[in-house]
């Protein structure tokens, strides 16, 4: 059965090559390490593709007993960026799969 020249078979092989195409992506970014840190490089991170944390080394200079609150925001500080790379890397790698979605005939 034609759809304006294409062949079920071959829309099908090509959705088959994609996925594939698509699970080495996701494959490769669970397996790349990210990094934040913080302002100053107080605190740095480091998580797997996956969102879990590996890592994390906080300098001497960035704990202050009588300031808590400086160190936590140096942890989400540093957290956030990491998970914003991650998000990035995600969106610019896996992107290309999901522009032109209008396959002819649909």
């Amino acid at each position: 059965m034609a759809m304006n020249g294409m062949n079920m078979g071959k829309i099908m092989k090509q959705a088959q090559e994609m996925q594939k195409k698509m699970a080495a992506q996701q494959n490769e970014i669970e397996n790349t390490d990210f990094t934040g840190v913080s302002p100053e490089e107080l605190v740095t991170v480091t998580f797997g593709g996956n969102r879990r944390m590996k890592d994390m080394q906080i300098k001497a200079e960035a704990i202050d007993p009588d300031d808590p609150d400086m160190l936590s925001d140096l942890v989400l500080s540093a957290v956030n960026d990491a998970l914003a790379k991650i998000d990035n890397t995600t969106q610019s790698k896996m992107g290309q799969f999901t522009q032109g979605m209008n396959i002819p005939g649909f």
